[in-house]
């Protein structure tokens, strides 16, 4: 059945905009007393409410009101969302003064969720991802990338990925499961970075194939994890499978998105610490740079060099690195908004990096704008200017979010 969702205040469709480089607010079409027709899921049509109201005369309406301003649903392209326990203990000492490595080397970490979430049934597992998706979704994430990487063994992350699949068909939220299975070499594992790659590759990977869990495998390239070398040779044996490649790269070393460009990657994320080279790198390819302002604020790094990014001509999209470790507060919103004023960032960038510029770090073309034929998946916020979303710092959250047309 066809309906038409309005009036808006403010449409802001995210129409029309390049897909790399700096953007400006002046270059936001917005459309004032707006309404979106909707059938089918999708997006039939979107202009004046009033107009489209007089072409369909029977249409069913879906009445807004008071001031309300309407953008596409974000995406969150880098999210650790499936997992088991917390780590308050961690929290407590980087906050104390001891830093990620030193935290991981005395036992607390990446391992540490490793433990707990292999502790954990798949039933136990889904719920908890789902309450975490379902949080976000009410919070304006219509579409949300969930990886795998706290089983580091060839059950245990089938296990997280059937999960991931499982919660998948019980939440309204669009979920986009990636292999980590290359998080780190578990503690378990008897043998080389190499040997452990070649084992996902030849063990883990192909059931994944089989089961159709995911298309996506990341890495993690850092000192405490895998070498650029290694990494390599795992990406192109799983670009040979068929998998599309991301990697957490540049996090508190540089060398990663230098990976992710000569492996191609979709998207390079993290990169706090890249430089110059690496910027320009980045910028001149086709690989989506993806900052992950949660993980900043967790572990009180300085944010990615986000507007020298966008100022070198890179496509740029913002993620919230939700996990129990370095970003567990999971309010993309919040930290985006904090993140803008630090880096300087317009809200046209903001949006931006959310919504379709998010979409392509996840290969997908149907959502992400406000157009015919898109998915309709938006989200209202409770003012009269989209300028007054950002301005109260993620303490505006949506009145009301829609996943194919759906309240």
């Amino acid at each position: 059945m066809e309906k038409l969702i309005g009036p808006f205040t403010q449409i802001i469709p995210l129409t029309g905009l390049p897909l790399k480089g700096a953007l400006k607010d002046e270059q936001l079409h917005i459309i004032p007393q707006g309404g979106v027709l909707v059938g089918d899921g999708l997006i039939l049509a979107v202009g004046d409410f009033e107009e489209i109201r007089k072409a369909n005369p029977r249409v069913q309406i879906e009445e807004i009101e008071g001031g309300q301003v309407l953008l596409p649903g974000f995406i969150d392209c880098h999210t650790h969302i499936c997992f088991a326990g917390n780590r308050a203990k961690d929290y407590a000492l980087r906050i104390a003064g001891k830093t990620y490595l030193e935290i991981a080397q005395s036992g607390g970490g990446i391992w540490d969720t490793v433990t707990q979430t292999r502790a954990a049934d798949e039933n136990t597992l889904i719920n908890l991802l789902m309450q975490r998706a379902n949080r976000h979704l009410a919070e304006g994430v219509t579409t949300i990338e969930v990886k795998s990487g706290y089983g580091l063994s060839l059950e245990e992350e089938l296990k997280q990925l059937r999960a991931i699949r499982a919660a998948s068909t019980q939440t309204k939220a669009h979920l986009v499961s990636t292999c980590l299975a290359a998080h780190m070499v578990p503690k378990d594992f008897i043998g080389s970075q190499q040997e452990y790659l070649d084992n996902v590759v030849n063990e883990l990977l192909p059931v994944i194939k089989k089961e159709n869990l995911t298309n996506r495998i990341d890495i993690f390239i850092e000192q405490s994890a895998f070498s650029a070398d290694n990494a390599l040779v795992y990406l192109n044996k799983a670009k040979r499978m068929g998998f599309d490649v991301t990697i957490h790269a540049d996090q508190f070393t540089p060398s990663g998105s230098v990976v992710a460009v000569i492996a191609g990657a979709v998207s390079a994320d993290h990169l706090e610490t890249s430089g110059e080279a690496e910027i320009r790198l980045l910028a001149n390819s086709n690989t989506v740079a993806v900052t992950l302002p949660g993980a900043s604020l967790g572990l009180g790094m300085p944010y990615a060099p986000a507007r020298k990014l966008l100022d070198a001509g890179a496509c740029l999209a913002i993620a919230s690195d939700w996990n129990p470790g370095s970003a567990p507060m999971g309010d993309l919103l919040m930290e985006v908004a904090v993140m803008s004023a630090a880096e300087k960032l317009c809200a046209a960038e903001v949006f931006a990096g959310l919504t379709y510029r998010a979409a392509a770090a996840l290969k997908i073309n149907n959502r992400g704008i406000l157009a015919q034929g898109m998915l309709a998946d938006m989200q209202a916020y409770p003012c009269a200017d989209y300028r007054e979303i950002l301005y109260y710092q993620g303490k505006m959250k949506p009145s009301r979010v829609w996943v194919g047309g759906n309240y």
